[in-house]
């Protein structure tokens, strides 16, 4: 056989070790489901106070929050550590006393997104 031939027949069988390679097949960790879960560390806090919005999803996910006051809106960023978890502060100033904020929650990883939400109203 001619050197060119068996060039071409060894790239080809590379080929085919590329295609049937494990590498290439979905592993159950990044075939899993994104999943997004929040909740707040005070439901009913008082004005001029901290509110925790605590966010379960997958590991190193990338997570955005969004409080939607009354008059204004604030977006707080983070990233969910490895097991999952993210924790993002919210000092809530005077927000107004008896309106229920929703906190809207978008996770992303290897380009995928999930949302969620969760709540909190604020007293005096």
């Amino acid at each position: 056989m001619s050197s060119l031939l068996l060039r071409r027949i060894a790239s080809l069988g590379a080929a085919m070790v590329l295609v049937a390679s494990p590498l290439l097949v979905p592993t159950a960790a990044n075939a899993a489901a994104l999943s997004c879960t929040a909740s707040v560390s005070d439901s009913n806090p008082k004005r001029y106070s901290n509110v925790y919005v605590r966010v379960k999803t997958a590991p190193a996910a990338t997570v955005r929050t969004v409080a939607h006051y009354k008059t204004t809106k604030t977006i707080k960023r983070g990233k969910a550590n490895s097991v999952g978890r993210a924790t993002l502060k919210y000092y809530i100033s005077g927000a107004t006393p008896g309106y229920r904020v929703k906190v809207s929650v978008t996770v992303t990883k290897n380009g995928r997104s999930r949302t969620c939400a969760t709540s909190f109203t604020p007293r005096r």
